[in-house]
């Protein structure tokens, strides 16, 4: 057996040399994809959000590469680039053949291809089987890493927010100017050992934040009393160990849980639909440290699991104060007694967003119990939510079902089984009032060539939960049913085609329209393996959705469709390894019922430079815009400093460049620079409100350091 092992290992690395390999099967770049998904949570939320959770496992990886031939079954989940049918195929090869001997071993390995190999290439290796290091005070910190982040961030023309004002004319309009300085500053310490003994804190203020309040108006200060300090807006903090003994994991401070698909407990971002259209089954992580700055999509308190065979049992308790509008307080106690909505924006900028900061208090505790085997893994999650203040919003027809009061008990069950090559995955849930949430999912491959994937969800318009973050097409799990169909296929061994339709309604009212409503997505993409430096892809998207008419001469609201399609075409190609071009072509149109199209384009040159033999890293873009509104903004992943992201969505006329340099002043210290500027040629002012800009261009700079040890 071990001579036929080796037969079949001499023949792939001679027929299938490393490039050759991987030019033979069209494969995907990595970072696109996770670009890509991010682009997509981006393009359907308002927020400035913090991704770096949804990197922070994948950055570990990367710099600490897992091994093959020692993982075991856990480790290779939270991986998150195999499915259930790879790691169970992967384990039992390495059971009965021994341990792999080069990473193109695994084209033999039922479920493995090119493209997994691609996707996984940087994150893993192939070596020899070690004894794993015993913990030890000793060895803790011999191969500990500390990394520290120190990250300046500023927006050099003045916005109106920062602008002079008279002492007078600001207590007369208290929310005309921010009463902070225009930089934001972002600090980050983290200590990592193995990624199974971690600690570190983050502390964060944003522009147009107060540092020192000694340059804040007297009377001011008298209004928000306890509420202006000195110092950062945002601390967090958590000590974290995992894998001792029984005690699987141990988080004392800030942190996240995910559980099954997301329905009932996932307090933390996830990625939804994308050019990745298999992938879209949730892999929870369980318990992890927050790391990230958004600043009320976290717990705080104590949470642990345990192990016990095939079992285990985590167990949480979290109190923090959140940010929330508040509606009325108690005359004599001056206690908030109704609030109109929570705030999850982290913003406190101006005298109303300092008021509305830490207003009540929130208390989450319960546990998430599951059994775990080969084929078959079930989960039961219950936790209890109570809000110190009773949640009170005025009624209107499309918010006549949500959450009101203080409290709420939410719980659920996840199941996820394989059969063969067929993974059945799946959760329902329930809220205090009998609200009920179900998704049922299922991922298959036909033969190597051809996957689908199907979701069903169906969101009742009661179902109420603070921390639910599952597959939807809205941005809050409720109201809303919906069937989603992907595959992908290699058609020839140039090309791979993936695909997906989302078809999903909404029973009930929403904000901005007045009757149920129902819509649909499409998306196809033609990934072409041009040459062995050459790769490119096509892709198609369209939205179609329902909205309120807004014809101003109607006394009725009445419903009318809308449709956005997107073509995007982009190249990338390397001129050698150490530089590369992207180039982009994206044109977008939005029609409204009866009314004339919209139409936009973006067009972006990449410029990448990245020499093996010096310690710098430059990226350069040029880009190109000309859209007729807001509704066909065209979004667009910019590379940005270690843990910080720009994806800003273009619209009107202009262009905009940034240079990012990366210089590795020694082992201890990296550092970034990053300049961007953008340039609108038919607007004078640039921003709304107190971000506004008098003028047409707006220049950022950010500079960061990271200090190992």
């Amino acid at each position: 057996m071990l001579l036929v092992k080796l037969i079949v290992i001499i023949f792939l690395i001679l027929c299938f040399a490393t490039k050759t390999l991987l030019s033979q099967i069209p494969v995907r770049t990595f970072e696109n994809e996770i670009n890509d998904k991010i682009e997509n949570i981006a393009e359907n939320t308002e927020q400035d959000l913090d991704y770096s959770d949804l990197i922070e496992n994948l950055n570990f990886f990367y710099n600490n590469p897992l091994n093959l031939n020692t993982a075991n079954t856990n480790e290779l989940y939270k991986l998150k680039l195999l499915n259930d049918n790879q790691i169970n195929n992967l384990i039992d090869y390495i059971n009965k053949y021994g341990p792999l001997v080069s990473i193109y071993e695994l084209l033999s390995i039922d479920g493995f291809n090119s493209e997994t190999i691609n996707r996984i290439l940087s994150f893993v290796s192939i070596s020899k089987v070690k004894r794993k290091q015993k913990y030890s005070f000793k060895n803790i910190f011999k191969y500990g890493k500390n990394q520290l982040f120190i990250r300046y961030k500023q927006v050099i023309e003045k916005q109106t927010g920062y602008l002079p004002i008279q002492d007078s004319v600001l207590l007369n309009n208290l929310n005309s100017r921010y009463l902070g300085c225009p930089q934001q500053i972002y600090t980050r310490y983290g200590f990592n050992y193995l990624n199974k003994i971690r600690f570190g804190f983050t502390v964060e203020k944003d522009a147009g934040e107060v540092l020192f309040t000694n340059n804040v108006n007297d009377s001011i200060k008298n209004i928000l009393g306890n509420k202006l300090k000195n110092g950062f807006d945002f601390y967090s903090g958590f000590v974290y160990v995992k894998d001792m003994g029984f005690l699987k994991t141990l988080n004392i401070g800030d942190y996240h849980l995910e559980f099954g698909q997301g329905l009932t407990m996932w307090s933390s971002l996830a990625f939804g639909k994308s050019s990745d259209v298999i992938n879209i089954k949730r892999y929870p992580y369980g318990l992890k440290p927050n790391t990230s700055t958004n600043e009320n999509k976290f717990l705080r308190g104590i949470a642990a699991t345990i192990a016990i065979n095939k079992f285990e049992l985590t167990a949480f308790y979290s109190f923090k104060k959140v940010d929330a509008n508040i509606l009325e307080t108690d005359s004599i106690s001056n206690e908030v007694l109704f609030i109109s909505s929570l705030q999850e924006t982290g913003y406190h900028r101006t005298v109303n967003e300092l008021l509305d900061k830490n207003t009540i208090k929130e208390t989450v505790f319960g546990g998430h119990l599951s059994f775990c085997n080969k084929m078959l893994k079930i989960g039961a999650t219950a936790f209890k939510t109570m809000l110190g203040s009773e949640l009170s919003s005025m009624i209107y027809p499309y918010n006549k079902f949500y959450f009101r009061g203080k409290e709420n008990l939410n719980f659920g069950f996840d199941y996820n089984f394989l059969i063969k090559n067929i993974n059945f995955f799946g959760e329902i849930s329930r809220s205090e009032n009998r609200g009920m949430a179900y998704l049922s999912g299922v991922l298959f491959s036909l033969n190597q060539r051809i996957s689908l994937s199907i979701i069903f969800r169906d969101y009742q318009k009661n179902y109420h939960n603070l921390f639910s973050n599952a597959f939807s097409e809205n941005s809050k799990d409720i109201n809303e049913k919906g069937l989603y169909l992907g595959f992908t296929a290699l058609l020839t061994s140039k090309l791979i085609l993936s695909a997906y339709c989302d078809q999903f309604k909404f029973p009930w009212l929403k904000y901005r329209t007045n009757a149920p409503s129902k819509g649909s997505e499409y998306l196809a993409q033609l990934d072409f393996n041009l040459s062995e430096n050459t790769q490119m892809y096509f892709r198609f998207r369209e939205k179609d959705k329902q909205i309120n008419n807004t014809d101003e001469t109607n006394y009725i609201n009445f419903i009318e469709n809308t449709k956005k399609q997107n073509f995007r075409y982009q190249v990338n190609y390397s001129i050698s390894p150490s530089f590369i071009l992207k180039n982009r072509i994206e044109y977008t149109s939005y029609k409204t019922g009866n009314q004339p199209a919209y139409h936009g384009y973006l067009i972006f040159q990449d410029v990448l430079y990245r020499p093996e033999k010096y310690p710098f890293a430059i990226s350069f873009r040029y880009s190109m815009f000309d859209t007729d509104n807001y509704d066909t903004r065209i979004y667009a992943y910019e590379n940005d400093v270690l843990y910080a992201f720009s994806i800003p969505g273009y619209y009107y006329k202009g262009s905009k460049i940034y240079l990012m340099i990366k210089y590795r002043v020694s082992k201890f210290l990296d550092c970034w620079l990053r300049f961007a500027q953008t340039y609108f040629s038919n607007k004078n002012k640039i921003g709304t409100g107190l971000d506004e800009i008098d003028g047409n261009v707006k220049t950022e700079v950010k500079l960061q350091l990271r200090f190992k040890f």
